[in-house]
């Protein structure tokens, strides 16, 4: 042991997810464990992919599971769900017979989430309490399922806690058959005639014959003390299924090893995401867009539509106060790019009717029509004019307090990202005595339609640039030191 390293010596400072060799300080070894890299907290793995369901083009999985029955008294649903439109009907798993012969996992108009098994009546019926309107975070589901026994309880767990508070509460009695695990048609995505769900839906799993809770498939790291998946490793029974949407051919591929394949409806390989609970992306923030909330979300919170002639925003999830960070835009009619700092949110200062980055205090915007920048609300010439189709991106220096915009590719006022503190062709961010130090981005649009991609597109990337950590698909290369906003760069640069 060396005393001025105070770490473990060897040949190479090496960190992988297993094993790790070199000489680490104690920096280092706090950082990686911090960061679950090395050593291992617990059993973790790592969700690649995800898919990102659409309401607006009707996305769904369906299947008909191939045993007449499985065991109609014991199963175990798990997923892990991360929502985008709020306040209505959404289905994210079950099955139906008939209108009179139906089960289903779903969050309520009101946020609740809702299990039920509807066989003429409600067999089955667990509404919660609790609401759930975060639209930026992961949430893992286990639903237990045992009526075998003399008092049934179907439970419910969420991000690894109970839930033991409900409005309604029917619970099968004991032997009672279910829906969940019969010859019906199964769902995934809406209830087999509409509720389309909006969002990112992971490790779909379905076990056939077994009550398991929430200790199968996640823990809590012991370091962040976060929920986080870990690897199944039990049996599924006949009728079970997990899908992993690791095919973007195929995204109803069963790889459980029961070949239990859901027929694939309005989804394209484009649906596939990295949007995972192992490395969470930036989205719009659904709860931050103006006075009447009247944007239309789409695709998981990255597409927007806007159908009236007013100006309406839409910040991102994350918010930054140091490190670099990167996002593009793909433009449908009138727009600007551009980002705000938190301040707007506490000061309520976009609250009017028609509000645009750049329009208000402490934000910087750059604007289709005219290329002009515009800095609390003063604008004063910048860039080139952009239309449809055209792809701008926000270089974001929160470490020099600089903001570069590029269109195609090619940064404007000669921008030079890479440029530090002397913010080459880069805007200043504004400050006063309001300022939060914490910057958003803050797609605007008019009358029209926008895209944005955080790293994980909602459209088709014709090149393919991921950051340096190898995080995020864009169209055009990263500059140097510059990352997609999620949550492990953020864990490192954050």
């Amino acid at each position: 042991m060396n005393q001025d390293n105070g770490g473990i010596i060897g040949k190479i400072n090496t960190p992988t997810t297993s094993v790790a060799s070199g000489v680490w300080s104690i920096e280092q070894q706090f950082e990686a464990q911090s960061s679950s890299t090395w050593p291992l907290a617990f059993p973790q793995t790592t969700i690649a992919n995800t898919c990102r369901f659409n309401d607006g083009s009707s996305d769904y999985l369906n299947l008909t599971l191939p045993n007449a029955n499985g065991d109609v008294n014991k199963w175990t649903y798990s997923f892990w769900v991360k929502r985008g439109v709020l306040g209505s009907l959404q289905i994210m798993a079950g099955t139906r017979y008939s209108g009179n012969f139906t089960s289903q996992i779903k969050f309520d108009a009101s946020d609740h989430l809702e299990v039920n098994d509807y066989r003429n009546s409600y067999l089955l019926r667990k509404i919660t309490n609790r609401v759930f309107r975060d639209t930026s975070a992961w949430y893992h589901i286990v639903v237990s399922n045992d009526n075998s026994v003399a008092s049934p309880e179907t439970e419910i767990y969420v991000n690894g806690v109970k839930e033991t508070s409900f409005s309604t509460t029917n619970e099968y009695s004991q032997n009672d058959t279910n829906s969940f695990n019969n010859d019906y048609p199964n769902y995934i995505g809406q209830k087999g005639t509409g509720d389309y769900f909006d969002g990112y839906i992971c490790e779909m799993i379905f076990i056939d014959g077994q009550a398991l809770d929430q200790t199968s498939f996640g823990a809590f790291n012991p370091v962040t003390n976060i929920w986080e998946p870990i690897a199944y490793t039990g049996t599924y029974g006949g009728n079970g299924f997990k899908l992993n949407f690791s095919d973007s051919s195929n995204l109803g591929d069963d790889t459980s090893g029961n070949g239990n394949d859901f027929t694939v409806n309005n989804l394209t390989s484009i649906d596939q995401s990295t949007d995972t609970p192992s490395n969470n992306f930036a989205v719009g923030n659904i709860l931050d867009n103006g006075a009447d909330k009247s944007p239309v979300f789409l695709n998981g919170n990255i597409s927007y539509s806007v159908g009236s002639a007013v100006w309406r925003y839409v910040t991102s999830t994350i918010g930054v106060s140091s490190g670099k960070w990167y996002m593009e835009q793909k433009i449908g009619s009138y727009s600007f790019a551009g980002v705000t700092d938190l301040y707007h949110i506490t000061a309520n200062s976009y609250a009017d009717s028609d509000s645009f980055v750049g329009s208000e205090a402490l934000s910087v915007g750059y604007y289709s029509q005219d290329g002009n920048k515009y800095t609390s609300n003063s604008a004063s010439s910048y860039g080139d004019t952009f239309t449809t189709n055209d792809i701008i991106g926000i270089a974001l220096d929160m470490d020099n307090s600089y903001v570069y915009f590029s269109k195609n590719g090619t940064f404007q006022n000669s921008g030079d990202p890479t440029s530090g503190s002397t913010g080459t062709g880069g805007i200043a961010l504004p400050t006063s005595s309001n300022s939060t130090g914490t910057f958003l981005f803050m797609p605007s649009l008019y009358n029209g339609t926008m895209d944005v991609n955080y790293g994980s597109p909602a459209y088709s990337i014709s090149s393919g640039n991921a950051d340096a950590n190898g995080h995020g698909n864009f169209e055009y290369a990263v500059p140097s030191g510059y990352f997609a906003l999620c949550t492990k760069n953020l864990a490192e640069f954050g």
